[in-house]
């Protein structure tokens, strides 16, 4: 993850679906073709709406990490 510049950072821990879609959508529309936003979740239904989203909106999810209960995306605006 070191070498991938993150633009701004996305706090929807604690939301549920669809919200972490909803506000992922918002804040990427504010970025520039190519940025990176750092997507932080814990509702386990992230893992498979955020991807989704991102292929159906010509947007890439770069990165998944787990750890204790949090999810982080990184998801390339396309």
């Amino acid at each position: 993850m070191s070498d991938i510049a993150v633009k701004d950072t996305l706090d929807v821990r604690g939301m549920a679906c669809p919200m972490p879609v909803v506000k992922t959508k918002l804040a990427i529309g504010k970025l520039e073709t190519g940025d990176v936003l750092r997507v932080l979740a814990t509702d386990r239904g992230a893992l498979k709406d955020i991807p989704a989203w991102a292929e159906a909106t010509g947007n890439t999810v770069v990165s998944t990490d787990q750890r204790e209960g949090e999810i982080e995306f990184l998801v390339e605006k396309g």
